[in-house]
C-alpha cells in the first residue's frame, strides 16, 4: 500500500525536470499539493501545467537566501504552507582532476549543491518547528559516500549534504520534524549533459545491477520519507545505488 500524503503541502527544489519532476509527480499522485521551486521560470511553468491541479510554480534561486525566503512566503500563499521540503536542485559540475579544477566552477557547484540545501533548510526549519511537523528530504548521492574521481566538487558537496542532514536531524529529533537524505546512483537525466562520456561510463561500471537508477525509483523512496510512516528515522542516509554502496 502506498504512503498517503493527502492534504500535505510540499516544496521541491529543481522540480521542473529530472528527479525533481518525478518526485513532484509521485507526491501529487499520493494527495499532496506541490510547489515547484526552480530558477528556470519557463520550464517550471510548463512542468506545473503538465502536472495539473495541485502543482504550482515558484521562481527561486537557491543560492540566494533572500530569494529562498521569498519562495517560502510565496509557497504559503500558493499551496497554503510547507510540511514537506525536498532539496533536489543540483548540478554535476565539470569533470577534472582536483589540481585542474577551475576555482569558479568549484564555487558554483558548492553554492548550488550544498549552500542551496543549507539556505532552504535554514529558511524552512522554523516554519516546521512552529507547526511541530515536517519532513525534509535531501537528495545527496553515492558520490558523497565514495568520492568519484574527476568529480571532486560534486562529491564534496554531496558529502556535505549528508553531514548537514545528520546535524539537522539531531537538532530536530525532539520535535515533530524528520530530516533524512537519499544517496542515489546516477540517473539518466539532463545532468548527463554536463558530464563527459568517460565519466558516465565510469559511473555505470560501478553499479552491480548494471543499470542507472530510474527517477521513479528515487521518487518512491522520497515519498515514503516524506510521509507520516517515516516516524522513527531521522538524520539517516537511505541508499538507492543498485548495490554500489558498501556502507
Amino acid at each position: 500500500m502506498e504512503s498517503s500524503l493527502a492534504g500535505r503541502r510540499a516544496a521541491v527544489t529543481g522540480g521542473a525536470q529530472g528527479i525533481g519532476y518525478a518526485i513532484a509527480t509521485t507526491l501529487l499522485s499520493r494527495g499532496a499539493q506541490v510547489a515547484l521551486w526552480d530558477r528556470d521560470k519557463a520550464l517550471m511553468e510548463e512542468a506545473a501545467a503538465n502536472l495539473g491541479a495541485g502543482a504550482r510554480s515558484v521562481e527561486v534561486d537557491v543560492t540566494n537566501p533572500e530569494s529562498v525566503a521569498a519562495a517560502v512566503a510565496e509557497s504559503k500563499t500558493q499551496v497554503g504552507g510547507i510540511e514537506i521540503l525536498v532539496n533536489n536542485a543540483g548540478i554535476a559540475g565539470a569533470n577534472a582532476t582536483v589540481w585542474e579544477y577551475p576555482h569558479d566552477e568549484w564555487r558554483r557547484v558548492m553554492d548550488i549543491d550544498l549552500n542551496g540545501v543549507f539556505y532552504c533548510c535554514n529558511a524552512v526549519a522554523p516554519v516546521m518547528i512552529a507547526q511541530d511537523y515536517g519532513r525534509i528530504v535531501n537528495i545527496a548521492s553515492i558520490a558523497g559516500k565514495e568520492g568519484n574521481p574527476n568529480a571532486s566538487a560534486y562529491s564534496a558537496a554531496k558529502a556535505g549534504v549528508i553531514a548537514l542532514t545528520k546535524s539537522l536531524g539531531k537538532e530536530l529529533a525532539d520535535t515533530g520534524v524528520r530530516v533524512n537524505c537519499v544517496t542515489p546512483a546516477a540517473a539518466r537525466t539532463r545532468i548527463f549533459d554536463q558530464m563527459s562520456q568517460e565519466h558516465i561510463d565510469y559511473m555505470l561500471s560501478k553499479i552491480p545491477m548494471g543499470r542507472f537508477v530510474a527517477v521513479e525509483e528515487v521518487a518512491k523512496m522520497v515519498a515514503w520519507l516524506a510521509s507520516d510512516e517515516c516516524a522513527f528515522s531521522t538524520g539517516a542516509v537511505f541508499d538507492i545505488s543498485g548495490g554500489r554502496a558498501t556502507y
